[in-house]
C-alpha cells in the first residue's frame, strides 16, 4: 500500500509487552535501531497484551491512540517493534492514513 520508510522521516514507534515483566532493554534496542536507520522518533507508544489482536496486532483502543498520535505529530510512518501480518499492516495503514512498517521491514 505504501512505500518503505526514508531516512530523516518522522515516526511514531510502537512497542507492546506480552509478559508481566516490562523489559526496557527490548524497547531501548528498538529505539537504537530506529535511530541508526536515520528515522526521528516523534512519540513512543507502549502497551501490554496477553496475545496479539488479529485485526490490528494491538487492541482497537490502542490502534486509535496510534492514529491520533500520527495526526498530532505529523509523523509519516508508524514503526512496530514486532512482526505484523499483511492484514494487520494494511488495517493499521487504513486507520492511521500513513505507512506502517514492522521490525522486519525496518531491518
Amino acid at each position: 500500500m505504501f512505500d518503505r520508510y526514508d531516512a530523516g522521516e518522522q515516526a511514531v514507534l510502537v512497542h507492546i509487552y506480552f509478559s508481566q515483566d516490562k523489559d526496557m532493554e527490548d524497547l531501548q534496542e528498538f529505539e537504537s535501531l530506529v535511530s541508526s536507520a536515520g528515522v526521528e522518533a516523534m512519540q513512543v507508544i507502549t502497551g501490554s497484551r496477553k496475545a496479539p489482536h488479529p485485526k490490528y496486532f494491538v487492541g482497537e483502543g490502542k490502534a486509535v491512540e496510534i492514529a491520533e498520535a500520527v495526526k498530532a505529530t505529523g509523523a509519516a510512518v508508524v514503526l512496530f517493534d514486532h512482526a505484523l501480518s499483511p492484514a494487520q499492516e494494511r488495517n493499521l495503514e487504513r486507520l492511521c492514513e500513513c505507512r506502517v512498517i514492522d521490525r522486519t521491514g525496518l531491518i
